[in-house]
């Protein structure tokens, strides 16, 4: 099983010079990656956001300047809004992400879990699974064909006409980014496709079904689903002892979900709520290493995933702290689980 990383750059919203909070950012963002290369990890996944509490709306750029800094690392976006996009323009920049990195750019493609990015580029949210069908419709072509016609409703038109650069690998991996909604499960195994699922809540268990009917789909499409892909990407923070993970994370952690939850009118996170969701069977993986090591290994008995990725950096968590929690996943961590599973 590969394990990762991701991250969606949170910066503080109220952040005075933001400017300035963005530049520091972005470089503690390419030491994450750095870091995580030197250590060994398979993957770092960064997301697209249009917000002033996210440092990144471009994940091809940071990815692209992570590509000349690392050796090893897949490098992903986590994800890319593709229904507010343009496949052409996406395929281009992670074209370029691959030559760069000399084959190691992949997509992970979805429909976002924020709404910013539709008005701003001009689409209306009536269109939401439309939008996403016919773009990556497009994308998937350009990924298999030097040249072609295109004509859709939501993208002009195109004849004949070549897409470059090609990149370095024959094809882009693509990954269909989900949250659970079992059409996202069916759409991904009818295009066979490799799909992430991200828990952030909840128990873990509940999710079997939604991994079960994305095997069992493509099976009946005739493909063999032990040759599916399926990433799991969960939150994530490991500190030397249990406690101390979970007093350091959840003054951020709660501040960050707090101000989410007010938007889409959750209740308040209290710890409680935060000790339960990080027990054993809970959804979020923070505690001492062997914790993580085993709630790991557990979503591996209920899944049989191929790829972990965990997001650390999260809300306005000290970057010296991630950095330690980073170190531990890939020096303790990450050696143990591949261990237990004979990689």
């Amino acid at each position: 099983m590969e394990l990762g990383l991701y991250t969606f750059a949170d910066m503080l919203p109220d952040a005075g010079n933001r400017s300035k909070n963005t530049n520091q950012r972005i470089k503690d963002l390419l030491e994450e990656i750095e870091l995580a290369d030197q250590l060994g990890l398979d993957v770092f996944g960064i997301g697209e956001h249009h917000r002033p509490d996210y440092a990144v709306s471009s994940p091809a750029i940071i990815l692209a300047a992570a590509a000349v800094r690392t050796k090893s690392i897949k490098l992903t976006s986590a994800v890319t809004v593709l229904s507010s996009d343009d496949p052409v323009r996406v395929f281009q920049d992670f074209a370029t992400l691959d030559q760069l990195s000399s084959g190691r750019a992949e997509i992970m493609v979805g429909r976002g879990s924020f709404i910013e990015s539709y008005p701003l580029f001009g689409y209306s949210l009536s269109d939401y699974d439309d939008l996403f069908s016919e773009k990556l419709e497009l994308l998937l072509q350009i990924n298999h064909n030097d040249q072609l016609s295109w004509k859709g409703k939501h993208r002009p038109s195109f004849e004949n006409r070549g897409i470059y650069p090609r990149p370095f690998q024959s094809v882009l991996p693509v990954w269909i980014a989900a949250g659970g909604t079992p059409a996202s499960a069916v759409r991904a195994a009818n295009l066979n496709l490799p799909l992430a699922l991200a828990i952030i809540g909840g128990m873990p268990e509940q999710f079997v079904p939604f991994i079960k009917l994305y095997r069992q789909t493509a099976e009946r499409n005739g493909n063999d689903p032990q040759d599916l892909k399926v990433s799991i990407n969960s939150h994530v923070y490991i500190a030397e002892s249990s406690d101390q993970a979970a007093d350091e994370l959840y003054p951020s952690y709660a501040r960050m979900m707090n101000r989410i939850g007010e938007e889409r009118g959750w209740s308040p996170l209290s710890r409680q709520q935060f000790e339960y969701s990080r027990s054993p069977k809970g959804a979020l993986l923070v505690g001492s290493p062997q914790e993580v090591i085993d709630k790991i290994l557990y979503e591996h008995e209920l899944f049989g995933h191929t790829r972990f990725l965990a997001q650390m950096s999260m809300g306005d968590m000290p970057h010296q702290k991630i950095l330690k929690s980073i170190e531990i996943y890939g020096n303790i961590v990450a050696p143990a689980v591949r261990k237990a599973l004979g990689k």
